[in-house]
């Protein structure tokens, strides 16, 4: 077989490959817009109560999903450049949800602490909460670990 026909497959394949890479980084990008623009419309329609925690809770949590989005098209757009694949943007991308989640668990926590009357079944959700934010505070501390340590040897790598 001659060495011609036998890159036909693989050069198909990278073909697909950076195809897949484009179209996926085109609906990430049009994914982004559109939550930008319902972040833009939530601030605009929710102006007046701005000063409530709850509205400001959920337009961080969606400026974090914009963020993260943003971050899913910066790791394809590397991607497609470098035909390689890199941790860290993950890693970055695992923090940022991570962070957001604590947001809403916080949400939910002040709901249990000032509006619900404490029972069993309050209590209950609290704790779960509660053992929910020590969790998501030890991932915080291995994502940023990890991306320290990735950084680290990167640089350690470099003359």
């Amino acid at each position: 077989m001659a060495e011609n026909e036998r890159s036909r497959p693989y050069d198909f394949l990278g073909s697909l490959e950076t195809l897949i890479y484009v179209v996926l980084g085109v609906l990430l990008g049009v994914t982004a817009i559109l939550a930008v623009a319902g972040c833009l419309h939530q601030f605009v329609s929710d102006f007046h109560s701005l000063m409530a925690s709850a509205t400001i809770f959920v337009l961080i949590d969606r400026l974090l999903l914009v963020l993260m989005l943003v971050e899913l098209l910066h790791t394809v757009r590397i991607s497609l450049r470098s035909h390689s694949l890199f941790v860290e943007p993950f890693l970055v991308i695992g923090l940022i949800a991570i962070i957001r989640r604590t947001l809403v668990l916080t949400l939910q926590a002040e709901d249990f602490t000032r509006n619900t009357p404490w029972g069993p079944d309050t209590q209950y959700h609290f704790h779960a909460a509660m053992v929910e934010a020590g969790v998501l505070a030890l991932l915080i501390s291995v994502l940023v670990a990890s991306i320290f340590v990735i950084r680290r040897t990167r640089s350690g790598e470099e003359p």
